[in-house]
């Protein structure tokens, strides 16, 4: 089998938030085709539990201990190098060494690299034929959240926005293949790097519809008389605080207003601060931190809300919801990597009042599965198609 070289910014496994579903099921595929060396970072002490789990799909992984808040403040040497400050959060020496002695000695010929700032680990190996995911356009993601903040973050962000454009424009040039999640990414991208266009793709993402399906038996987690709304997603990612934050003192008041019985939950792990201050203000405002299975929630939910104001690429939470047949009111932010299909019901609103009024007026309709929404994401979704078509650019099948 081939070998090929595989760097991925966070461990791929276990698959339970966006990141990390679409790089397990992404070194699934590879590892069919190749065979995998993983180099990759642990940011969290309760993955390193997985580190054996990793193996059946791996010939070789070497796996590095990454401190969040200490890495943070190594980032800041960015200011003094005049480089992205994601570079230099991601920069390890031991990683580097052992991509080093990797591509040495077993002869790589082929890389993938997953998340842009770990493609700085193959600047000097111009031999290796690189695929670059960088899953979302990052560079944008710091622009919009440079909008949103005030001096002096929202100086950081914008310089953090425009070094890492650079970074992403010179990786392109350089890798064979520059990959996005969505089409719409990979065309915002061809905007903002013109003269790499031609060289820009998407592999979008995928979910486990075996394991999102609505079919299945899943206990409830919900008071009988509850009206309940659920949104999903890591709790300590700074665009889902914003979304539950903005949903919770705009909105949510306004729904309950007309459904007094109504609920919010927020499902995921590691909520923060401002979260759990919502559950403080509201008792209508649950806050559960990790539970067990997602699945119970959404399925038993009267619909999913997505109220992201900062998004970029495709959400999985929305596909993952689509899965399960859920209604869902969403903003434009949230489904702008999900292509439009006239088959789907999901509502959109960007404002407070439109918003509430969309939550109501399914609440009250009891609207409890969209069929068409499961329909949709099989046929489009699917991880294994998706798998094969990377095998396929990797390869040079496809384009």
């Amino acid at each position: 089998m081939t070998k090929l070289l595989y760097l991925v910014h966070r461990i791929p496994y276990p698959p339970n938030k966006g990141d990390k579903i679409r790089s397990f099921h992404f070194l699934k595929a590879l590892a069919e085709q190749y065979e995998v060396y993983l180099g990759t970072f642990i940011d969290d002490p309760d993955d390193k539990q997985y580190v054996d789990a990793l193996k059946p799909y791996c010939k070789d992984s070497f796996c590095v201990d990454l401190q969040p808040k200490l890495a943070k403040l190594m980032s800041l040497r960015g200011f003094l190098t005049g480089e992205a400050l994601s570079l230099s959060y991601y920069r390890n020496a031991a990683l580097q060494a052992w991509v080093d002695k990797t591509v040495a000695e077993h002869n790589i010929q082929h890389a993938q690299i997953f998340s842009s700032p770990m493609a700085q680990y193959l600047e000097n190996h111009s031999a290796v034929s690189l695929v670059a995911d960088f899953v979302d356009v990052d560079s944008d993601k710091w622009r919009q959240y440079a909008g949103s903040k005030s001096w002096p973050a929202s100086w950081v962000y914008r310089r953090e926005a425009e070094k890492l454009l650079d970074f992403e424009t010179h990786i392109a040039g350089l890798a064979k293949t520059t990959l996005f999640v969505s089409e719409r990414e990979a065309e915002l991208f061809r905007q903002l790097s013109p003269k790499h266009a031609d060289k820009v793709s998407f592999v979008n993402n995928g979910v486990d519809t075996d394991f999102f399906d609505p079919a299945l038996s899943f206990d409830s987690p919900f008071a009988p008389t509850e009206k309940n709304m659920v949104f999903t997603g890591a709790m300590d990612y700074w665009a889902n605080v914003d979304a539950v934050v903005w949903f919770a003192r705009q909105v949510f008041p306004l729904v309950k207003q007309q459904i007094p019985e109504a609920r919010f939950y927020i499902v995921g792990s590691k909520p923060s601060g401002a979260v759990l201050q919502l559950a403080d203000e509201d008792s209508s405002v649950i806050v559960t931190g990790r539970v067990d299975d997602v699945r119970n929630y959404v399925f038993h939910a009267g619909l999913v809300v997505a109220p992201l104001r900062i998004a970029r690429g495709i959400q999985n939470k929305v596909l993952e919801a689509m899965a399960m047949a859920k209604p869902i009111v969403a903003t434009s932010a949230a489904m702008e990597g999900i292509p439009g299909n006239s088959s789907l019901q999901i509502a959109l609103a960007d404002e407070p009042n439109e918003f509430a009024g969309k939550v109501v007026d399914i609440l009250r309709q009891a609207v409890r599965v969209v069929p068409e929404h499961r329909g949709y994401v099989r046929s489009d979704f699917g991880w294994e198609h998706n798998g094969q078509r990377l095998c396929g650019i990797i390869s040079g099948r496809e384009r």
